[in-house]
């Protein structure tokens, strides 16, 4: 699908004019990014196209005579001259809807997609308005696909997308196409839940509404009647940018929001219905102290006084800049500190450090996706950032569609298949102590003990450098890194400690600068909260806190600590709980896994009060002294750029306040305003402010069109409404946006930084802690989605046969009674516990059974 940007362009002719093309593309893509928008419906912009539907028709002339050529299957080729415009592509095109409307059951009064639908916006362009069939339609049975989405097959107009996107570019297998000519249906071979973490993307992947966001479907308003704000997902650290919509003060929708990148066209399905967590039961809705309702003037008045007694500040990983920042600011840098643990803070601060250093450059998401070799250490990518999982993926679609071009195959449903058998497989390697997901994509799945794991890095970085390598394995290894153009190295925190971090960087450095190093912490902005500098974890708060009170940006436990917790959900037994936004109801800035800081916006108008408009009201003011209900987001980052000179760069993430018009929330099809019949009778009231954003609360404003992309709201494009049509005419097609991707990199390769020393390995008694990530799960705050916690499996403990036969039924590790789960494939001597557990426990557990 990528082609190569710095080719020599090739000059074809598109309804007359001169265009510049790509080479390597196809015609549909070439029209595309000259401008020119042909109806079609299999094409899409990560996956390509496989003549399906036969809607995007054009005449091609060249030195071969005048034809009509199905534009997405025919290779854009010098001194073509092509018509979209022609009668005869015209006429066939306008048959082809006509064919494909017989048996629409013709619901979209009552159809989700109605509104956002491609089905709609193509069925306008080719003008077809008149059926001319006399015979029953064709039906079908729908499935229960699980709690994330909806099926309505006979909306279907077998354009294919679903499974390509699923089997083939996703590597799931519970999805199918069965049948043939008229009667193919799309669905699983029996009723069940979708197993892939991804499924969710079939909503938007699907042009007709075959699947629907379920969420979507219980929540339903018109896709016309939303407000569409930019956001950024806060359930790991790979940072992908999202859509959420709203109505009513409510949450409807979050859908991809285009960066080249990163995410791409794609979410996985912790970014897509996480976000709806931010209004489920359990919300902290008024303050409390010590437990009892109280008012606001009670609560600020109690938590102003525990704040003057010398209070410690305990960040939080999962909270935006501003309020660690201005929590910091309140306390002091001095008596700043991570809501995580030591070992944790150290391992962040590290990796900061590691990724200043360089010389590897830091992998995207985008440099994952087209590396020519990859090597993981340790990381079990689909349950730590599934994201990644998901590029990675691709790098072994590119080496099937190479191996398809040497002997001639044409890869068609499912790029995943081994061509004709022969088995060779992406230059990936995993190591990592457990079976892992991408096991059926690389070309080595090596299984090691996490300490082996980071032992098995530094031999490959050895090799590298010329020792000679007594593990075959290692050579190997080293020799398809070696002779790789692009390759990447990816490692993280998903073990628990910095091994693996550490060899990681080893063996990036070995490799040069033509080597990208992709390195993942566990929440959204624990690169960011490193980069702050606190001065420890929770076990260094606790012993320098003395008889002091905590403040803390979320619920944590200290004992004999009297805590202020600005808490979303309602805490434990603390002094003082005052509510505050969620990450989705309050502007903010997220630094990810690159170093590359993002701006969220509040999603929901007049919610919650940012956390950092609370610490600031403590304080009379922290940003304009003595002016504190006048502070502004602007305010914030001022004042962080002033103090953290490596952080000043997060105020240009996206346009300030009052830096341009603002851009409407609501597409201009907005139908909030009063009927004209009852103009003077019935008061509009104005729209709610944003002081935090240059974005309105209304249909008023500049267009999306007009919008840099941290600003973006949705497809800009006049007649395309679907999200088939987001950014066609705003890049080329699967690259970086035209104006740029949203966000500006923190860390710069090679700019160095202050040596850190690798955090200690873990000690101590019990065993060796292998943390067991899960898609759908990866703090206890995704489980207030209750679409995640439906696809979220039951908390258990593992351990190797032999020594689960001595335990017993259930185990109790610290406080936590688990099932035991006998797994052969657990090492000796290590015991697997659900990944959050196991963040709190740290990276050794006593076990004990229990009768």
């Amino acid at each position: 699908m990528a082609a190569d940007m710095t080719a020599e362009k090739l000059t074809l002719f598109i309804d007359g004019r001169e265009v510049q093309a790509r080479p390597g593309i196809d015609l549909l893509t070439a029209c595309i990014e000259a401008g020119v928008m042909v109806p079609h419906f299999c094409w899409h912009g990560a996956m390509g196209s496989i003549g399906a539907c036969r809607l995007c028709a054009v005449t091609v002339r060249d030195e071969h005579g005048e034809r009509l050529e199905m534009s997405c299957m025919t290779p854009a080729a010098r001194g073509q001259h092509v018509s979209t415009t022609a009668p005869d592509a015209a006429r066939f095109r306008a048959r082809i809807i006509e064919w494909l409307m017989l048996n629409h059951p013709h619901d979209c009064a009552v159809c989700e997609e109605g509104g956002a639908c491609h089905l709609q916006d193509m069925t306008v362009a080719t003008g077809h308005h008149r059926r001319r069939a006399r015979f029953p339609k064709r039906t079908h049975r729908n499935q229960d696909l699980g709690p994330l989405l909806t099926h309505e097959m006979n909306r279907c107009i077998a354009c294919y997308r679903c499974t390509r996107f699923y089997r083939g570019y996703a590597g799931g297998r519970d999805l199918d196409v069965f049948g043939a000519h008229d009667r193919v249906y799309f669905g699983r071979a029996e009723d069940g839940v979708l197993e892939s973490p991804f499924a969710g993307n079939l909503a938007e992947v699907c042009p007709t509404g075959v699947f629907n966001d379920r969420h979507w479907s219980k929540h339903y308003a018109r896709p016309w009647d939303l407000m569409r704000t930019p956001s950024v997902c806060g359930h790991c650290s790979v940072g992908c940018t999202l859509t959420v919509s709203e109505r009513g003060g409510t949450l409807r929708k979050v859908e991809n929001r285009y960066h080249g990148a990163i995410n791409g066209f794609f979410l996985c399905d912790r970014g897509r219905f996480g976000p709806l967590g931010a209004q489920a039961p359990g919300r902290l809705t008024a303050p409390q102290i010590s437990g009892a309702p109280a008012t606001p003037g009670e609560a600020m008045a109690r938590a102003a006084e525990l704040a003057a007694r010398g209070a410690i500040g305990i960040g939080s990983p999962r909270a935006s800049l501003e309020a660690n920042f201005a929590l910091r600011r309140l306390v002091g840098p001095a008596r700043f500190f991570a809501g995580v643990s030591d070992a944790e803070a150290a391992l962040a601060a590290r990796t900061a450090a590691m990724l200043a250093q360089g010389p590897a450059r830091i992998a995207s998401l985008k440099d994952i996706e087209t590396a020519d070799a990859a090597l993981v250490l340790g990381e079990d990518l689909t349950g730590h950032a599934p994201r990644a999982a998901l590029a990675l993926r691709q790098t072994a679609r590119a080496a099937e569609r190479a191996l398809a071009a040497e002997k001639g195959v044409a890869l068609w449903l499912d790029n995943a298949v081994r061509v004709a058998g022969e088995g060779r497989r992406a230059p990936v390697t995993l190591v990592t102590p457990l079976p892992d997901a991408l096991d059926d994509v690389a070309a080595r799945s090596l299984r090691r003990a996490p300490d082996a794991v980071a032992s098995f890095g530094m031999a490959v970085a050895a090799a590298l450098a010329g020792e000679s390598a007594a593990d075959p394995e290692v050579a190997a290894v080293a020799q398809e890194l070696a002779a790789a153009q692009a390759p990447v190295v990816i490692a993280g925190a998903g073990l628990g400690d910095s091994g693996c971090a550490e060899a990681a960087a080893a063996v990036a450095a070995a490799l040069g600068a033509r080597a990208g190093l992709a390195l993942f912490l566990p929440e959204a902005n624990s690169l960011g909260l490193a980069l702050l500098a606190p001065v420890g974890g929770l076990e260094s708060a606790a012993a320098a806190r003395g008889e002091a009170p905590a403040i803390a940006l979320e619920p944590v436990a200290m004992p004999g600590a009297e805590v202020v917790a600005l808490a979303v959900r309602a805490p434990g037994p603390v002094a003082v709980a005052l509510p505050v936004a969620h990450p989705t109801e309050a502007a903010g800035t997220f630094v990810n896994h690159e170093g590359r800081a993002q701006r969220l916006f509040a999603a929901v108008p007049e919610g919650p009060p940012a956390a950092w408009r609370v610490l600031s009201a403590l304080a009379g003011g922290l940003f304009r002294r003595g002016a504190a209900e006048t502070e502004t987001l602007d305010d914030v980052l001022a004042a962080m750029a002033a103090a953290l000179p490596v952080l000043a760069g997060a105020a240009t993430a996206a346009p300030g306040a009052g830096d341009i018009p603002c851009v409407a929330r609501a597409p201009r099809r907005f139908s909030g305003r009063t009927a004209h019949d009852l103009a003077g009778r019935v008061a509009e009231g104005a729209p709610p402010a944003d002081r935090d954003a240059p974005l309105a609360w209304s249909m008023e404003g500049a267009p999306a069109a007009a919008a840099p992309a941290a600003l973006g709201t949705g497809a800009a494009d006049p007649g395309l409404h679907s999200p088939s049509a987001v950014c066609l005419s705003q890049s080329h097609v699967g690259g970086p946006l035209k104006g740029g991707d949203p966000g500006v990199r923190l860390i710069a390769p090679g700019a160095g930084g202050p040596p850190l020393a690798p955090p200690p390995p873990p000690e101590g008694p019990g065993l060796r802690v292998i943390p067991l990530h899960d898609p759908f799960a990866a703090h206890p705050e995704d489980l207030a989605s209750p679409l995640l916690a439906a696809r979220a499996p039951a908390p258990v403990l593992r351990l190797h046969p032999d020594e689960a036969a001595a335990l017993g039924e259930t185990a109790r590790v610290g406080d936590t009674r688990l099932p035991v789960v006998a797994d052969p494939a657990m090492p000796r001597g290590h015991v697997g516990l659900p990944a959050a557990l196991a963040r709190r426990l740290g990276a050794r557990a006593v076990v004990e059974g229990e009768a």
